[in-house]
């Protein structure tokens, strides 16, 4: 007799908005906005609301003023009312429980809480979406907004990579609470895992978790965002290299989803990449691939070495 699973949870639509917090509030700003080719819609106190040009939704980035760099949260939209209802009782039932938030900016409200390993969420439903002004509507009605043509002219944000110190804790977290499917896992000969990739849909990464390997928690290796081909890629290298902006690694090919990839660091100190490409999963009941310790340090495919640091950085920076 064949056993089928239990039924599917698609209750998260996709990635939604999200906040990073920088010491350098200026040169952050100007690192998104000339060197990425994002665009500040608001400002409030030491907020600044941005978004790219392919984004439906008013904002889509919140740049906040701090006194350290880090993550200030990271966002699902829902598929419907309901299924916030139905997220947040579930949160509330398993011991995940946290606070509403008030609407922000046209987004909300929002139910905020941690995962294991303490980076905060937020679930939301009500949104603004985006209505150019005139000089900006796009020839093509179906479009948000014109082409930006700006800098690395990022379209919108792709995947956001967390550190955690139980990757296989916030892995079932996701997988039991919210139905994300997970593509692919790194496994140490301990039974421990060094990396997930999960995600709402056929898109084989939105969330990322990676092995943190200081005594910190709660931390961001990166945020990804995605250009139209390798090309433009290749383009954002010069970009920064002419800005004079850290080129940590790449331009190159990822083993894991197969995305192309170019990892700066933005004036603050978070990681951010500029991605193309990785491939998409159409079966409904395709397993995760789990990678060995030995075959992953292989690294099959093709590129250059990631550096030692890659593993480690992340913010708010841990000096242990």
């Amino acid at each position: 007799m064949t056993t089928h699973p239990a039924e599917p949870v698609h209750d998260l639509a996709h990635l939604g908005h999200h906040a990073i917090l920088t010491p350098t509030i200026e040169e952050t700003l100007a690192y998104f906005v000339d060197l990425l080719g994002m665009q500040v819609v608001a400002v409030e106190g030491d907020a600044h609301y941005l978004r790219a040009f392919g984004d439906y939704e008013a904002w889509s980035l919140k740049i906040i003023a701090s006194d350290r760099a880090g993550l200030g949260f990271v966002s699902w939209r829902m598929t419907s009312p309901q299924a916030l209802e139905r997220r947040v009782a579930w949160l509330e039932q398993n011991g995940h429980g946290g606070s509403w938030v008030e609407p922000d900016h046209g987004i909300g409200p929002a139910y905020e809480f941690a995962d294991p390993d303490g980076h905060l969420f937020r679930l939301y439903y009500d949104t603004t979406r985006y209505e150019a002004p005139d000089g900006e509507r796009p020839v093509i009605p179906t479009n948000f907004q014109k082409y930006a043509s700006r800098g690395a002219n990022v379209r919108h944000v792709d995947h956001v990579n967390l550190l955690a110190r139980d990757v296989r804790a916030c892995r079932e977290f996701w997988e039991q609470g919210f139905g994300l499917r997970t593509y692919e896992i790194i496994r140490l000969p301990d039974d421990t895992e060094a990396g997930a990739w999960m995600s709402s849909s056929i898109q084989g990464h939105e969330l990322i978790y990676t092995q943190e390997k200081t005594s910190g928690s709660g931390r961001l290796h990166h945020f990804a965002y995605l250009v139209d081909t390798r090309e433009e890629v290749l383009r954002a290298a010069e970009i920064f290299a002419d800005a004079r902006i850290y080129i940590e690694a790449g331009p190159s090919r990822h083993t894991a989803i197969q995305g192309f990839y170019l990892y700066t660091r933005e004036p603050g100190g978070n990681r951010i990449e500029v991605a193309n490409g990785g491939y998409l999963v159409f079966a409904p009941d395709a397993e995760p691939y789990v990678w060995s310790a030995e075959e992953w340090a292989k690294k099959p495919g093709w590129g250059a070495p990631i550096p030692p640091e890659f593993h480690v950085y992340g913010t708010p920076v841990v000096v242990d």
